[in-house]
């Protein structure tokens, strides 16, 4: 059964099968277990808008057209106002140009602790403040590794959110973006952590395989995941003995060669070889996307503490330094700009400091 509505403009009673008067004046309608109105706008073109299967609401948005048409204006209804953050969130993970990102599977990952907060929220009720709630509740969460949510990890998680609203913004699915101008948190994400080669053997031993090759690459090359896991054949040039990162494949969008040593190039002649645009590294029929949980689990098994996969690129930056290689060659095979962020991948250990004293 239709909202039955007398127009006061022309006195007529209309059913659920009338649409709107041409006076202009809006009528609400029943369709299914949903409600909608009808009305004609400023410029006499009829206009639908589906609001659910709440009556009362239908009968509110009723009014604020009727409301509008009698002040001469005319109210547009807002996308915050129907549409929960969960379907936004997919909608923006189902673009092929966030597909086609590197940091695709950071993006879902980002999501996915985004969810459980805001899933369920109209993109309305979604405030600076409760940004803010958010980031204080991520806060005291442990992490994967059990400790507090490092401020770095949060703000990843942030930055994503505004990502989303800022396509949202810009597609017309919604009309504003809470996060804008919303500081980061301070973050303390140097790290010192180097693996021994006793532990490095030990991590081996207890990686997957297709995980195992992953990890070799990142221990002799400094190269981080997500350069790795894109690796194709075409880039692989086991006769020169470099991997070939283009611009589009790096984090800082420049070009650079990765020399391989002896041990990568062995490992990579006994892998089955694909074509060119082929990714390297595959699990079952698939190429690997992430490692995550199989690189903590077998860090666990090896009794190898507070390490993270990026910590590889730090331990063969100091092994290399340690080898008495120039900064600079160094740098250039890292892909690291500037002095400043490169000294933040050093760490000199006791056993160097006590050296220095010895006679």
């Amino acid at each position: 059964m239709g909202l039955l509505v007398e127009c006061p403009e022309c006195k007529k009673r209309n059913s659920h099968k009338v649409k709107a008067c041409k006076c202009g004046f809006a009528l609400a309608k029943f369709s299914g277990r949903v409600w909608w109105i009808e009305y004609y706008d400023p410029d006499k073109r009829l206009r639908r808008e589906r609001i659910g299967p709440n009556k009362a609401a239908a009968e509110q948005r009723y009014r604020e057209v009727m409301s509008a048409r009698t002040e001469g204006r005319y109210i547009k209804k807002s996308p915050d106002a129907r549409t929960l953050f969960k379907d936004l969130a997919a909608w923006y993970l189902d673009l092929p140009e966030v597909k086609a990102k590197r940091s695709y599977v950071r993006d879902r990952y980002s999501v996915e602790k985004l969810l459980p907060f805001f899933g369920d929220r109209l993109l309305k009720d979604i405030t600076p403040a409760l940004v803010e709630a958010y980031r204080q509740k991520r806060l005291v969460e442990p992490s994967y590794r059990k400790h507090l949510t490092l401020p770095a990890t949060v703000n990843r998680e942030v930055t994503c959110l505004k990502v989303i609203f800022n396509k949202a913004v810009k597609n017309g699915k919604a009309e504003k973006n809470p996060v804008q101008g919303l500081k980061l948190l301070k973050e303390n994400n140097e790290r010192d952590r180097i693996l021994s080669a006793d532990e490095y053997i030990r991590l081996l031993a207890h990686c997957p395989e297709h995980v195992k090759t992953i990890v070799k690459v990142a221990y002799h090359t400094a190269m981080r995941q997500g350069e790795i896991l894109g690796l194709t054949w075409g880039q692989i040039d086991l006769k020169e003995g470099f991997i070939k990162l283009e611009a589009w494949d790096t984090k800082t969008n420049d070009p650079r060669l990765v020399p391989l040593t002896g041990e990568l190039v062995t490992m990579f002649k006994a892998m089955p070889r694909g074509l060119p645009g082929v990714k390297v590294f595959t699990y079952q029929g698939k190429s690997v996307s992430c490692i995550k949980k199989s690189f903590v689990t077998a860090c666990k098994r090896a009794g190898i503490e507070s390490f993270c996969f990026h910590d590889l690129r730090h331990t063969a930056i100091n092994n290399w330094r340690l080898a008495g290689h120039d900064y600079f060659r160094i740098m250039a095979a890292t892909g690291h700009k500037t002095m400043e962020v490169f000294k933040r991948y050093n760490t000199v250990s006791r056993e160097e400091l006590r050296v220095l004293v010895k006679g």
